[in-house]
């Protein structure tokens, strides 16, 4: 009777022991996998005046930087011009790749993305601390812009803020009044910027 109380102790206990581990196996689990970075989804378009490099595996002469111009397009050697605003590295690659086939046997393409000249935001005017260009943040707004570069001066005219931007060569004009921002009157009006703005901040 001893020796099968003894058994069954036994049977509970490796249950138990075996049935915390298994609690702490699937808590760390859980723990590792919500500190992994989350994938954003976000993919880097081309932009202009961005400074790219065109690799072409084992073509020296069709290799180099190319400036994507104010059409949007690059220059390729015997190719031609290849519009590359718009697309990602990867479809630019692709599309110089299919246009090369015709010259070079299985092309291989690389573009790297040597300066990010069209992702900036320029802030200028009188009534700003210091004008300037800053990097685009995804998230970043008329007021982030206007922190960034030191605040209002004291002359600033707050209601006439203009924020310039061109979408496909037509130029606009978007206002944005601090003042009535501050008070709750225009909340939408602290827009997120785009690629290229210029907030201008008169005095």
């Amino acid at each position: 009777m001893k020796n099968t109380a003894k058994h069954l102790a036994k049977i509970c206990s490796s249950r138990i022991l075996g049935t915390l581990a298994l609690i702490l196996f699937s808590a760390s689990s859980t723990l590792l996998s919500a500190a992994e970075p989350e994938d954003s989804g976000e993919v880097y378009k081309i932009g202009i005046p961005d400074l790219l490099n065109v690799l072409v595996w084992q073509q020296e002469e069709l290799s180099g930087p190319a400036l994507v111009r104010t059409d949007g397009k690059i220059s390729i050697p015997l190719v031609g011009d290849i519009r590359a605003a718009g697309k990602t590295p990867e479809e630019l690659a692709e599309h110089i790749e299919i246009a090369l086939i015709d010259y070079v046997a299985k092309p291989q393409v690389d573009i790297s993305v040597v300066e990010m000249r069209s992702q900036v935001v320029s802030v200028i005017g009188g009534g700003i601390e210091r004008s300037g260009v800053l990097e685009l943040r995804h998230d970043m707004r008329v007021l982030d812009a206007i922190a960034e570069m030191g605040g209002f001066t004291p002359f600033a005219k707050k209601r006439d803020i203009m924020v310039l931007r061109t979408t496909d060569s037509i130029e606009e004009e978007l206002r944005f009044d601090y003042v009535d921002f501050i008070k709750g009157r225009t909340r939408s009006s602290n827009f997120l910027l785009a690629p290229g703005d210029t907030v201008v901040v008169p005095e």
